[in-house]
């Protein structure tokens, strides 16, 4: 609820579940993930872009997940920004016309190699 009512105007960086959460409220749907991830890390390509802005491609980051979005049905609203690259996972989403990015992975993991770039990119507006 809180993602559908501020997501218009407040900025909101989705980490994990929050990513899972900006997925469901805009249409898509949440499914068991191909492989379990708890404390496991990947290598992610992204798109350069928003939060993504200046960090390396691909970069190593921390995964902490059973769930992840469904590819297939990420609504026209989210454009699909990062996967892992061992699993074709979504890894980042962002909204087309708001405020709003997600990511499966866990930026404030010291295991994440970029994680402090992403944290300030979204503090700095993306």
């Amino acid at each position: 609820e809180i993602i559908r009512k501020l997501g218009a105007y407040t900025p909101i960086l989705g980490v994990c579940l929050g990513h899972q959460g900006i997925i469901h409220v805009f249409g898509g749907r949440i499914v068991r993930a191909k492989r379990l991830m708890h404390g496991k890390t990947s290598m992610i390509r992204h798109d350069g872009k928003g939060v993504f802005r200046g960090v390396e491609n691909p970069f190593e980051a921390t995964r902490y997940h059973s769930l992840a979005g469904d590819r297939l049905s990420i609504p026209s609203c989210l454009k699909v920004t990062a996967e892992s690259l061992d699993d074709g996972e979504v890894m980042g989403v962002r909204h087309v016309d708001y405020p709003v990015e997600g990511v499966q992975f866990h930026p404030e993991s010291i295991l994440t190699s970029c994680g402090k770039i992403i944290i300030k990119n979204f503090l700095e507006g993306g």
